[in-house]
């Protein structure tokens, strides 16, 4: 089984104009157990992220790749494995396929993986995430870390649903798991 996370706002922190310097990037709390709980129950998993700030010159593909690099290897320390990050660079106002709320990026991952769609969860903490992956045909999470507890107080819009609603992605990871086992 392959898991999509978004990053920002889902494994850490969420800033407003993105992460630009790597001392910026700070895991949520749960996020390494989530990753190794889903790793060690046999889950491949890909981060699924836009990526603004390299459209927006703020920091390169390279630096991103660095930071991503650096991610894996927590990752890895905690237990668990980062199969593949799927970025999409593009600045806000020249959106592709590949940015969210378009599905491209998750439709890759599904084909890369060989996987369908209805059995490949997606935890994410914006709108544009579940939108994302309601178009591609993947069961979504949402998290109340990063932009989560706002667009659940705003209210959900019900052609989204259904949704699994979790405090952050350790308990993404255990009703993930829950599910798998009454499927």
């Amino acid at each position: 089984m392959l898991v999509l996370l978004d990053r920002d706002g889902v494994i850490n922190e969420d800033l407003p104009r993105g992460v630009v310097h790597p001392e910026e990037f700070r895991l949520l709390p749960g996020a390494l157990d989530g990753i190794a709980m889903l790793t060690q129950a046999g889950c491949r998993i890909a981060v699924v992220t836009n990526q603004s700030v390299i459209g927006k010159g703020l920091v390169s593909a390279e630096q991103v790749d660095a930071l991503h690099s650096a991610l894996a290897e927590q990752v890895e320390a905690a237990g668990g494995l980062i199969d593949r990050f799927y970025v999409c660079p593009d600045h806000p106002e020249k959106p592709t396929p590949r940015r969210k709320p378009a599905p491209g990026m998750l439709l890759e991952a599904l084909e890369d993986f060989g996987v369908q769609a209805a059995q490949t969860p997606f935890v994410g903490d914006a709108l544009r995430d579940l939108q994302a992956a309601q178009a591609a045909g993947c069961p979504r999470w949402l998290v109340k870390t990063g932009k989560g507890a706002a667009l659940l107080a705003e209210g959900l819009p019900a052609s989204l649903q259904p949704v699994m609603v979790v405090d952050d992605l350790r308990a993404a990871a255990r009703s993930i798991l829950q599910a798998l086992r009454f499927a």
